[in-house]
């Protein structure tokens, strides 16, 4: 039997968590390296807490990177595994996904915002978003990175920490949240059974 969910295993330490989220909502998941499960499940959650070069050395070894960006479901990226969509990170210089355009930089040393940003911060957005119903702008979330994602026409939210970031991005199936919605209340509830609503 198929699992609502695929959860790459990219051996974050959310993991446990984020299936723990996903059993309140009534979804099942299943966590794997497969290649051919990855390729039937309904939808796939790439999940990251830790650094984008060894993120990206685990799904190289694995033979994941191809399988990945070839995939035509729904894909969440949550955290670290947003910052894997795009093109590469400042963290150790490392060539990511390129499913989006665009450089994760590390949030500047600045007066009043210690890096990493951790904790809870507000939402905002302007358009429609699916991935977003039944939130509200202004809303909080909880957050833990010190790599920020630039804004442009795939950010379908933000957030600010001495400046603006993507907080949730899309790109044709491929979503992100950099926010972690499993630590993120009934807010991150919300964003999880509106990802479980794609087809």
């Amino acid at each position: 039997m198929t699992s609502d969910v695929a959860i790459i295993d990219s051996g974050g330490a959310n993991i446990a968590s984020l299936r723990f989220a996903l059993e309140r909502l009534g979804a099942s998941s299943t966590l794997t390296v497969d290649a051919d499960e990855l390729r039937a499940a309904p939808r796939v959650i790439l999940p990251g807490v830790g650094a984008a070069a060894d993120a990206m050395q685990r799904l190289e070894s694995l033979r994941l990177v191809e399988v990945i960006r070839d995939l035509r479901q729904p894909v969440l990226g949550i955290c670290l595994g947003m910052q894997l969509l795009f093109e590469a990170s400042d963290e150790g210089d490392t060539r990511c996904l390129g499913l989006l355009p665009g450089r994760v930089e590390r949030f500047p040393d600045r007066n009043g915002y210690p890096v990493p940003h951790m904790g809870w911060n507000q939402l905002d957005f302007e358009a429609d978003a699916a991935l977003l119903t039944g939130i509200a702008r202004g809303e909080y979330v909880y957050f833990v990175h010190s790599y920020r994602a630039p804004v442009g026409p795939w950010t379908v939210a933000t957030s600010d920490y001495g400046g603006e970031f993507s907080a949730v991005v899309r790109q044709r199936n491929f979503h992100g949240a950099q926010f972690h919605p499993e630590r993120s209340g009934q807010v991150g509830a919300r964003l999880l059974a509106g990802f479980l609503e794609f087809a």
